[in-house]
């Protein structure tokens, strides 16, 4: 039983072990830039550059995009990650429905072209291209982060799907009669998301004419993501790029006990904030906790892991007017729980007095047999 005991004990401790050591390398990032208008009819263009780390794509591939039924469609609604792109909209607009009808002009920009399965928006703004259900949940990411109570509209019968926008006052820029659906009174004015004509396509509170006599179903979003491991970084201006190094320290270490976060920022910044991401044991990502960077762009935390199991770390920098955002490589730690460390206690404890036991019985083994010493005659 000991025997068994220790092997299984050293088995998963060199699984840990592995997975632990398991890093995912830094790939090149991806930069799509939108045109905007300061307002629908205006005359003033900005040319706003949303850049996509690949590791913020790796982890929206990852995820599973399984869709069986409506109920599933706010998971792909992911305003933390898009949060960046609606500070830069607040830049430029002044009201909400300016805000909105600059959020349509951005997914107006993207091809269309019928996509399945679903998509996440990271995904999409990488590939460029998506139908009315990738466009919603873009838009519906800006709106919701942007501070806007938005929700997705879905046409079952016709196979389509917008969003639905509050607003505090009705839409004054719409060109026709203004539609709204109106769900637990709150009235959602309708945003048309798809059109391909970012200066002259669909504002909100504007509604295609095959859609005007139909219902939709309302699908609030308090199921949205609410934390994604790093951000889109967003400016009018062109970004350089940006890198942020990540170690952890132990690899392996007992639960309630201290992890070490290390890393380096470039270009070598002091005093930016770095946030710190964990999903332990495949579970949603979590901060769990932010830094400054100090000289040379070093920062330093420290954790104390309160759940055992297997943990993924990230770390993330959001960027500023010149540089992008960074996010880490992801590392691996595990997390030994208690109850585990008293077994391995008692399995070296029981070997050591084992051993001990073999070697006292060599010794009064070998005393018995000594042969009786010789007398002198």
């Amino acid at each position: 039983m000991k025997n068994t005991l220790t092997k299984a004990t050293i088995l998963f401790t060199i699984i840990l072990v592995a997975f632990s050591t398991t890093s995912v390398g830094l790939a090149q990032d991806y930069t799509v830039s939108y045109q905007l208008l300061n307002w629908p009819d205006g005359k003033v263009t900005y040319e706003l550059n949303v850049v996509v780390p690949e590791t913020l794509r790796e982890y929206y591939v990852e995820k599973s995009h399984r869709s069986a039924s409506s109920s599933d469609f706010p998971k792909f609604v992911t305003s933390h990650a898009l949060e960046p792109i609606a500070d830069k909209l607040w830049e430029i607009y002044d009201n909400e429905e300016d805000f909105a009808n600059g959020v349509l002009m951005i997914v107006h920009q993207i091809t269309y072209v019928e996509t399945l399965p679903a998509k996440y928006p990271v995904e999409t703004i990488v590939d460029g291209q998506g139908d009315c259900d990738l466009f919603s949940f873009i838009a519906a990411s800006i709106m919701k982060a942007g501070g806007l109570d938005a929700a997705l509209l879905y046409y079952e019968q016709q196979t389509h799907m917008n969003i639905g926008v509050h607003l505090s006052s009705a839409p004054e820029d719409a060109r026709q009669s203004v539609y709204y659906v109106t769900h637990d009174g709150t009235r959602y004015y309708v945003a048309e998301c798809t059109g391909g004509n970012w200066k002259d396509g669909w504002r909100v509170g504007e509604c295609p004419t095959d859609l005007k006599q139909v219902s939709a179903e309302v699908i609030t979003l308090e199921n949205a993501e609410e934390m994604a491991p790093g951000q889109v970084s967003a400016s009018f201006t062109a970004l350089e790029p940006s890198a942020l190094s990540l170690e952890v320290s132990p690899i392996i270490s007992i639960q309630n006990g201290a992890i070490t976060f290390r890393g380096q920022l470039a270009p070598t910044m002091l005093n930016e904030n770095v946030t710190l991401y964990a999903s332990i044991n495949s579970s949603p990502w979590t901060v769990i906790g932010t830094t400054v960077t100090q000289s040379g762009g070093r920062f330093e935390y420290v954790w104390t892991a309160e759940t055992a199991g297997l943990c993924a770390i990230r770390a993330a920098w959001s960027g500023n007017e010149l540089y992008t955002g960074a996010m880490s490589s992801t590392r691996s730690t595990t997390v030994i729980p208690l109850f585990l460390t008293a077994m391995v206690g008692v399995a070296v404890i029981a070997a050591v007095i084992g051993a001990v036991a073999v070697l006292m019985a060599k010794h009064t083994q070998q005393q018995s047999f000594e042969p009786p010493e010789q007398q002198p005659w």
